[in-house]
């Protein structure tokens, strides 16, 4: 394959360096511009403003490819609201995650109430099969509802509860978006938010998803596994 042929359409740098951009900004803590600085040391001059296209443009398809990839099926979620200031207007960043710390979903919502963990409850069902356990953070809507949403058939068939300290996975999956809120000054858009959050969660995730308490042989793999996947992935780019 000849390098104008690796290129994506209309684009002149290759998908290995696209992909590799989309990488850089999603695993750390980096600004468009720490990452064209990055490139640039290793001889390749590229704009801050082309590399937020290549993160708007091609970042959503890579993360949906990262999700069916992972295809885990879990037996308990923690569920957890995460207060985001966007554009000045305080919104809820709803989040679930199974016991293995993958991001089920997020969803951004202006109020935290019964009806948003219902439209929450209805989002999460769509792609996953239904757990036998379900952790909170104590808030009463969603236990409320559960309730009231019997066309889901899961309101009698989970066990719902918000012991002290079983929580603490997801209050730590929380981190990474604050470190990127803070890293942005804030974020602006709604869309666009929900858009970057829903692609940080699923690619930084896929490099950081081993315990600290495993062996150094197994992270080693866990890390060889997820570059593979990655170098795969990145030859899909249309």
């Amino acid at each position: 394959m000849t390098e104008a042929e690796d290129c994506p359409k209309r684009h002149r740098f290759p998908k290995v360096i696209i992909s590799h951009a989309i990488y850089l900004y999603h695993r750390f803590t980096m600004s468009y511009r720490d990452v064209q600085e990055l490139l640039f040391q290793k001889g390749i001059e590229v704009s801050h403003e082309t590399i937020r296209t290549w993160c708007s443009k091609f970042g959503l398809d890579l993360a949906q490819a990262v999700r069916h990839y992972k295809g885990r099926n879990s037996q308990a979620w923690h569920l957890d609201e995460m207060r985001v200031v966007i554009g000045g207007v305080v919104q809820w960043l709803w989040r679930a995650i199974n016991e293995y710390s993958d991001v089920l979903d997020g969803l951004l919502q202006k109020h935290r109430d019964t009806g948003a963990a219902k439209r929450f409850f209805r989002r999460i069902m769509e792609d996953n099969e239904i757990p036998e356990r379900i952790g909170t953070d104590g808030l009463r809507s969603y236990e409320t509802a559960l309730k009231e949403l019997p066309e889901l058939g899961i309101s009698e068939h989970i066990k719902v509860s918000a012991a002290k300290r079983q929580n603490n996975l997801i209050e730590q999956s929380h981190r990474p978006t604050r470190e990127q809120q803070r890293q942005h000054r804030g974020f602006r858009s709604l869309i666009r938010t929900q858009g970057f959050l829903f692609c940080h969660a699923e690619l930084n995730h896929l490099f950081r998803n081993t315990k600290s308490q495993v062996s150094a042989c197994i992270r080693k793999q866990n890390l060889s596994n997820a570059f593979a996947f990655w170098s795969e992935l990145s030859l899909s780019i249309p």
